[in-house]
């Protein structure tokens, strides 16, 4: 469920019509619910509760909607963030989350991000290479300090609705093998410098079978079983996120209380506290982007350009992963135009869609790209000198601007000539 539903004033969230947002603020412009992203929290924290599932750290993945205040909506609910860079820690802590709440993964950690974790006092640093264990100790030791850090684990399964999202095969550059994870805990466990605490996985992301994960968990379930077998301590199973959300165009994914009851059976009796990383299933359907349309540019041949003034640089995702988007008009109208339908960046891969039945639009409507919420304006970019797009937070009947449009002057000076030049 979401919070977009058609009034008297066409599609609105909450209670702002999205017209309103659009005159005020401008397009192209990213608007979230606060609703839908309190709901969608909730029900996946409760799904867990009632599977038996006692006390996890629910850290939301910062990279899937990074705003601050959509970080501090979430936080304040409990919400813990699964970080990749010094930059999404910051975020983290400016929203109000506390270190102990937050989890910092990513392969290419640098001296300099490890240290300002370590500083944090985070929960755990993943580690995904032994290399990247040694640099840990290193800084730890030069801190004079003992670093938490927990395994991720590549259990080689395939999961994930397009290749580039998918992370959990012997290919792809996340984590450590099973083969060697054992040997690393424990000589991680050694050193004085470390303390692990736990292991972690994450196979994908838009995963829609639960199969994969059941796979992938019950493999890490058995790691666990061996380390405490060894006499090693293990206090956090890390299962990652990756859980599907509805895009409109496929059948549903399974809902967060089946991935939980999933997650109860795999894990029950295991001695330890559990740890997950939800991001698209809680922040996608909580968002669109609006735009409008600049003209419908028709070819003799027939075919039908609608061009908007949202491009590539404001939602990558359809030129990146083919991604679909529903696409419907924020004032409701009858009829049905075959469009394709295209930004004004100069590429022809800022599509969005080809040959989408739509209803007929023309110049001055608003459109309005459902499921827009997660890796949408955390991606965007200012290409083609695009000011980068603005995000709105709606509570009920009232909005907020929470990422402004920086102007053209703001934008030029950034850029630096050297008094040479």
């Amino acid at each position: 469920m979401n919070h977009f539903e058609y009034g008297p004033e066409g599609l609105a969230c909450e209670g702002v019509p999205l017209a309103k947002i659009a005159a005020e603020v401008g397009t192209p412009v990213y608007v979230y619910s606060r609703a839908t992203l309190e709901r969608h929290f909730t029900v996946f924290r409760d799904a867990l509760a009632v599977a038996g599932v006692v006390d996890p750290l629910i850290a939301y993945a910062v990279k899937a909607n990074s705003n601050v205040a959509v970080l501090k909506v979430l936080g304040e609910l409990g919400a813990g963030a699964d970080t990749v860079s010094e930059g999404e820690i910051r975020r983290a802590l400016a929203a109000g989350i506390p270190g102990e709440r937050i989890v910092f993964s990513g392969v290419g950690k640098t001296r300099r991000e490890i240290a300002f974790a370590l500083k944090t006092g985070v929960a755990e640093i993943n580690v995904e290479s032994e290399p990247e264990l040694d640099l840990i100790a290193q800084v730890a030791a030069n801190m004079g300090v003992k670093a938490k850090v927990a395994f991720r684990v590549n259990p080689d399964v395939a999961a994930g609705g397009h290749a580039k999202i998918a992370t959990g095969k012997s290919e792809n550059k996340f984590g450590v093998s099973f083969a060697e994870a054992a040997r690393l805990y424990a000589n991680a466990s050694n050193n004085r410098n470390l303390e692990p605490v736990g292991v972690a996985c994450h196979i994908g992301s838009q995963i829609t079978d639960l199969e994969p994960m059941r796979a992938a968990f019950t493999k890490m379930r058995g790691l666990v079983e061996q380390l405490l077998g060894e006499g090693l301590s293990v206090e956090r199973l890390d299962l990652g996120g990756g859980l599907g959300v509805p895009y409109f165009n496929s059948p549903a994914p399974p809902s967060p209380a089946k991935f939980a009851a999933m997650v109860g059976e795999v894990t029950h009796g295991l001695p330890v506290t559990l740890a997950f990383e939800p991001g698209r299933v809680i922040a996608a359907n909580a968002g669109v982007l609006v735009s409008e349309v600049v003209h419908v540019h028709e070819r003799p041949e027939g075919r039908k350009f609608l061009v908007i003034d949202a491009a590539m640089n404001d939602l990558i995702r359809p030129a990146m992963y083919d991604a679909f988007h529903d696409i419907r008009p924020v004032i409701q109208r009858g009829g049905e135009t075959v469009y394709d339908v295209v930004g004004p960046v100069c590429e022809t891969g800022d599509t969005f869609t080809r040959d989408r039945a739509l209803p007929p639009f023309t110049t001055g409507d608003l459109v309005a790209f459902m499921s827009a919420g997660a890796y949408g304006a955390a991606m965007a970019s200012e290409y083609n000198t695009r000011p980068l797009v603005p995000e709105v937070l709606v509570d009920g009947d009232r909005y907020a601007v929470i990422r402004k449009r920086p102007t053209y002057d703001e934008i030029l000076a950034r850029d630096l000539i050297p008094d040479w030049v």
